[in-house]
């Protein structure tokens, strides 16, 4: 449903109450989901004193969104997906106040919390089919963009204030502390949610019609150029570029040697230029087509990924990442614009559940990048995971340029 709003800009986007509350809910949920990981990965390494163990607890966070995002796409196309989102953030705040109880009464453990990174992840694998759909639907075609640009900015600030502020929770206030203020943050999101106005056509879900629903968003995807390169470029960002994030809390500790506060700094490093990036594409249209802004985003990122193990410090470090940033916020910003753009209505769903199947190819690249830690180190393993990225999105943006190119050369 789009909301009519009055004006251009920001300002439009601002007296959209459906935006607003979409909007809200993102900035919680969000930062509650990067509060929880560095949260999580501190506790994990505490207890074990391992860094696999930190990027096996860092998997279950993602891995639903590899088994289930599909599904998910095709199951927001028939139910409600208003009560999909109240209903995930019921579920999330329950599990994170399991967690904090737990953690208070002295017995928790690191399969607890990875139990609880499960269960959130379940959730997470829906909210590119809706929340995020939601957000470029409640507003005029004309201001799809700029939403999705702020949505996603927000996203970056999340990334940012999230770690920051769990390595001060969690060094003042333990784990107890840490996912009972998470918990209290997912029950605002979810009174945010039931208010939402939002409506839709939905339809009996017939399990039996999934399989031939998904195997139309596949032929889709196949005989369109531009949504087979977001794929193809998320499926290698999140594989081998991304995945860097669960060795911050080793690195930061064993490598810099600092407070869990500022290594808290660090992760938070690239979603300040995330932030700053996504800041410019809300401000005006980007004047570079959609492929190459996400190619060069990506490669930008991958390159300052690659770089950080070489810095001789902790602040060169972070300032290496957040030039990283800028080129992230832009990959961000396209992987869901230049879908909802491009894709019919009918099949939006089901392109964003497949978006992020893609999205969750993050366990394996996580536990690939903690498999290379145990054997080569931390700082090395981020060094061969990133540059192999980067070789792998050229090859992507080389095929993808070169076949844009051969359908504007066809005879018309």
């Amino acid at each position: 449903m789009t909301v009519p709003v009055a004006g251009g800009g920001l300002r439009a986007l601002l007296s959209s109450p459906a935006f607003l509350r979409l909007w809200a809910i993102g900035g919680c949920i969000n930062t509650m989901r990067w509060f929880e990981v560095l949260a999580a990965a501190l506790f994990t390494l505490d207890a074990t004193g391992s860094g696999l163990d930190v990027a096996i607890v860092s998997a279950a966070r993602t891995l639903p969104m590899f088994l289930l995002g599909a599904f998910s796409g095709v199951a927001t196309e028939a139910v409600n997906r208003k009560n999909v989102l109240f209903i995930g953030q019921m579920v999330t705040c329950s599990a994170s106040a399991s967690v904090a109880l737990l953690a208070w009464a002295g017995v928790v453990r690191p399969w607890h919390v990875a139990a609880a990174a499960l269960v959130a992840g379940v959730v997470w694998s829906t909210d590119m089919a809706t929340r995020r759909r939601m957000v470029g639907e409640c507003v005029p075609g004309r201001l799809i963009s700029r939403a999705l640009a702020l949505d996603t900015m927000s996203n970056s600030l999340t990334r940012l204030v999230g770690p920051v502020l769990a390595g001060a929770i969690y060094q003042r206030m333990g784990l107890a502390g840490s996912f009972g203020l998470s918990a209290c943050v997912y029950a605002l999101a979810a009174v945010l949610a039931s208010g939402v106005d939002y409506r839709q056509t939905t339809r009996r879900l017939v399990v039996g019609n999934v399989a031939r629903e998904l195997a139309e968003g596949l032929r889709f995807v196949r005989g369109d150029l531009i949504i087979g390169g977001v794929l193809a470029v998320t499926f290698a960002m999140n594989l081998l570029g991304f995945p860097y994030n669960a060795l911050i809390a080793p690195i930061g500790r064993t490598i810099f040697r600092v407070s869990p506060t500022l290594v808290g700094v660090l992760a938070a490093s690239e979603s300040f230029g995330a932030f700053l990036g996504g800041a410019l594409l809300t401000s005006r249209e980007p004047r570079v087509n959609g492929r190459l802004l996400m190619v060069g985003g990506s490669l930008l990122f991958l390159a300052c990924v690659a770089a950080m193990p070489l810095m001789p410090a902790f602040w060169p470090a972070c300032g290496v990442l957040a030039i990283g940033g800028f080129g992230s916020s832009a990959f961000s910003n396209m992987q869901t614009s230049l879908i909802v753009l491009h894709a019919p209505v009918h099949i939006r769903s089901r392109l964003m559940g497949l978006l992020t199947v893609c999205i969750g190819m993050g366990p394996l690249g996580i536990l690939l990048v903690g498999g290379l830690a145990a054997v080569a180190g931390p700082l090395l393993a981020i060094d061969i995971v990133a540059v192999t990225g980067f070789a792998l999105v050229c090859a992507i943006g080389a095929v993808w340029k070169r076949r844009e190119k051969a359908v504007f050369e066809l005879p018309r």
